[in-house]
């Protein structure tokens, strides 16, 4: 056979081949519907999904887990195309009825026509922080099927593409959303507890701590910070813990669920092999001690003040530092109160020294002292000197502020952290904590 020949029989055979395989069973299966019909066959797909669970379906949604934290969601989807629904975005966690559609599109939706507890995280006017004034919580309603998993009900959002899931729900997370709430002050840090908490990661052999930042309530997000690592993390309540998203990652695991101890106030994730997660309290020293003082001993000049006006409020402040300014201001006049207390090292007579202002025409008072540092211990040392009033004049030490500034001027100094947060203004956070182990922690703004 000449070889012109051969490629006309290889080519025949192979055509051959080919309307074989074009007339096959199982691949003609695979073409047996038009687009639209297998889009209709989803929806009734996803519709017998959505009214198969007795109690209805669960969602923990982060909207955005580098900025913002969960929100439960309960949905009961009812056939004449209603649903009743409750969340925990904030303390209503009455269940509401509206309406919602299966949508057709370049795939298959689920869409909450009517307004409801979804469409709070939608939201424009209601924004948590300014750099989301706007664009609200970033929340979505309209969810894009993507098929069930092991129960689940898997949805992409329209807006972002981030997964969500429906898992099944049972009749006490309908009965149970509002005790989500009462994670919240456990969450936040009780500090008639403790001072300090802080994160420990244990990885079975080895253990890492971090100190854990203040939580915020309006995005429900926090930082847990060391020397070489910032952990971010969204929160979602529960009411026996907490969810966080991201999760924290220990060699192949995930650690997202904590629950909570009310023997100690921690909250646990368990993972195997040892591996685990735990927020919890330190009564003597910060998980994580900075040398962030080393700026106050030296010039140039550095200024850090408490701001009653902004600062009264910051969770960082503890129960005794807001107890000792609570006292200074009832042995006061009604219309005087503490407005601030400032540090000042090294102004440009090389002078450092505490001040204490008033509102109300009330003189500003001045403590006047030397710093040092303790490098065993990390801490700043302040130690007392003069007091002056605001004409330079010196005084007797003032019984009104004897107590606070025994806090400040303490022999064992301050413990320094610049803290990761901001509180009312952009300026950076430090926080001034005893390190004489009484709970003592006042907030600053860095003026510098």
């Amino acid at each position: 056979m000449k070889i012109k020949n051969i490629f006309k029989y290889a080519a025949a055979v192979s055509f051959a081949v080919l309307l074989s395989a074009c007339t096959d069973t199982e691949v003609e299966q695979k073409f047996d519907k038009t687009p639209t019909e297998r889009l209709n066959a989803q929806k009734e797909e996803l519709q017998k999904a959505l009214l198969s669970s007795e109690n209805g379906w669960k969602a923990v949604y982060f909207t955005d887990n580098k900025q913002l934290g969960g929100f439960t969601h309960l949905f009961k989807f009812l056939p004449d195309n209603q649903v009743e629904m409750a969340s925990d975005f904030n303390t209503d966690t009455k269940v509401y009825k509206s309406n919602y559609d299966i949508q057709l599109g370049s795939t298959v939706s689920v869409v909450f026509t009517t307004k409801n507890r979804i469409h709070l995280l939608s939201d424009s006017g209601v924004a948590p922080t300014a750099a989301l004034r706007g664009k609200g919580y970033l929340g979505d309603f309209q969810f894009l099927y993507y098929g069930q998993e092991n129960g689940d009900i898997v949805f992409r959002t329209n807006r972002t593409s981030t997964e969500l899931r429906f898992v099944k729900a049972t009749a006490e997370d309908w009965t149970d959303l509002s005790k989500n709430f009462l994670m919240v002050p456990n969450i936040i840090g009780r500090n008639t507890t403790a001072l300090y908490r802080g994160l420990e990661v244990n990885d079975g052999t080895n253990k890492k701590t971090y100190d854990f930042n203040a939580f915020s309530t309006v995005t429900r997000y926090t930082t847990a910070t060391n020397a070489t690592e910032v952990l971010s993390m969204g929160i979602g309540y529960t009411p026996t813990g907490m969810i966080v998203s991201p999760p924290i990652v220990v060699g192949e695991q995930k650690l997202s669920n904590f629950i909570f101890n009310s023997a100690d106030g921690s909250f646990t994730a368990t993972g195997t092999n040892g591996v685990s997660a735990s927020l919890k309290y330190s009564d003597n020293i910060p998980f994580f001690i900075t040398t962030d003082y080393r700026p106050m001993l030296k010039s140039p000049s550095t200024a850090y003040g408490y701001i009653a006006a902004n600062l009264s409020t910051a969770p960082s402040n503890s129960v005794r530092c807001n107890a000792l300014l609570a006292a200074i201001n009832n042995s006061l006049p009604s219309t005087q109160k503490v407005n601030r207390v400032q540090f000042t090292f090294n102004d440009a007579n090389g002078d450092s020294y505490i001040a204490y202002t008033f509102t109300g025409g009330k003189t500003a008072i001045y403590h006047n002292i030397t710093v040092k540092e303790d490098p065993a211990n990390k801490t700043l040392v302040l130690t007392s000197g003069t007091w002056e009033n605001n004409l330079g004049a010196v005084i007797p030490t003032p019984d009104l502020l004897k107590d606070i500034d025994a806090e400040l001027t303490n022999s064992k100094g301050l413990y320094v952290k610049k803290e990761a947060f901001t509180y009312n203004a952009s300026n950076k956070i430090y926080t001034f904590a005893n390190a004489n182990n009484n709970g003592f922690r006042l907030t600053t703004y860095a003026f510098q």
